[in-house]
This record gives structure tokens, C-alpha cells and sequence, in this order.
């Protein structure tokens, strides 16, 4: 793609405009995005304890990255809660549910992918129920394969029948543009270059 990719700067921002410019104080607020994007993970955390919500991982891949970069002194969530296991998610959710606008979860299901956290608690195999103007921020863009086409429109779907507020492509992409690969090129000076 031509240009240059937009500075992680940019999606920060785009996230405090929807967190902040929006009217949520009494609503559920669920974020996701790729569970190996840190740094996201870093912007959300942050926001969640500005609005003075407390911030809540749920999903396996969530465990999973969090705990790897804790483990590389990369991030820390001192008091988040980190919960990876089916039993454990349904188990916290249902405390949560009495209090919903005090929190701010972080979960699978940013491409809609049938075992994450968001879709099983739209198919009811987790059991909190999402009301009308709930908050889901899709801070990511949908890989553009069929089938998570197919998933993250079906997920789309139910949320707009639920009357929930979505917010998409809060996100900016992680991949170099063509100005990008032509400063790294220039800087690095390779003797080969493998596409």
C-alpha cells in the first residue's frame, strides 16, 4: 500500500475518542482486539482505569499473550484481572453483571471466531446478557478471508438486534506501508531481499 502506516499514536486516539466522547457511564463496555497486540492491550488497560472502571481480561489467547509479555518484562497489569478458562470467565461474569458499568472488559472476538469470549456470550454458552446500548469496541480490522468475513458480519448481526453500540476498525494497521519498507530498506542497506 502506498504512504506510510499511521503511527499506534493514531488508533490510541481513536480509542479515547470513542471511550471518552461517548455517553457509557451506565452501560457494559466490552473491547477486543488481537490478543498478541501489547502495546492495544497497553492503551485499553490505561483508558479503562482513567474512566475509573476496573479493566477485566477474559479469553484463553488473552491469558495466554498477557502472561508471555509479564513473563518478558514487556507489560504489566498490576490490578487487572486475567481469567483464560471457560469455568472462570462464566464464574466472573456473573459478578459482574450486577455491576456492569464499573467495569471494562477486554475479551476474545474481534473476528468474530465462533470459541471466542464475545460469541459465546451472544450464543448464550456464557451466560451474561448484553443489553441495548451496551458498548463493543472492535479495536482491529476483520482479516479479509471469507470466513471471518462471514463470522465477524453474523456477530455484527446479533449486536445490531440487541440494540447494542458498535464502534469498528478502531485500529491502525501493524503492517509496514510502502514508505515504510523503503526507509527500513535504506537504513538497513540489505545485500538481499526476500518478498
Amino acid at each position: 500500500q502506498e504512504g506510510k502506516t499511521p503511527s499506534e499514536q493514531v488508533a490510541k486516539q481513536m480509542l479515547k475518542d470513542v471511550l471518552f466522547g461517548t455517553a457509557n457511564e451506565s452501560n457494559a463496555i466490552f473491547a477486543t482486539t488481537f490478543a498478541s497486540h501489547i502495546a492495544r492491550l497497553k492503551s485499553i488497560y490505561e483508558f479503562g482505569h482513567k474512566m475509573g472502571r476496573r479493566v477485566i481480561f477474559l479469553g484463553r489467547s488473552m491469558h495466554k499473550y498477557i502472561e508471555s509479555a509479564k513473563n518478558l518484562n514487556l507489560v504489566d497489569f498490576p490490578d487487572a484481572k486475567i481469567f483464560g478458562f471457560s469455568g472462570e470467565v462464566k464464574k466472573e461474569l456473573k459478578k459482574i453483571e450486577k455491576n456492569r458499568n464499573e467495569y471494562l472488559i477486554i475479551c476474545t472476538g474481534g473476528q468474530g471466531e465462533p470459541e471466542s469470549i464475545l460469541n459465546k456470550i451472544l450464543t448464550k454458552k456464557i451466560d451474561f446478557e448484553l443489553l441495548p446500548n451496551d458498548h463493543v469496541i472492535f479495536s482491529n480490522r476483520t482479516i479479509p478471508v471469507p470466513i471471518n468475513i462471514a463470522n465477524r458480519n453474523a456477530m455484527e448481526a446479533k449486536l445490531l438486534n440487541k440494540g447494542i453500540s458498535i464502534f469498528r476498525d478502531i485500529h491502525v494497521s501493524g503492517h509496514s506501508f510502502r514508505q515504510d519498507l523503503k526507509d527500513m530498506i535504506t537504513m538497513t542497506k540489505p545485500q538481499n531481499i526476500i518478498p
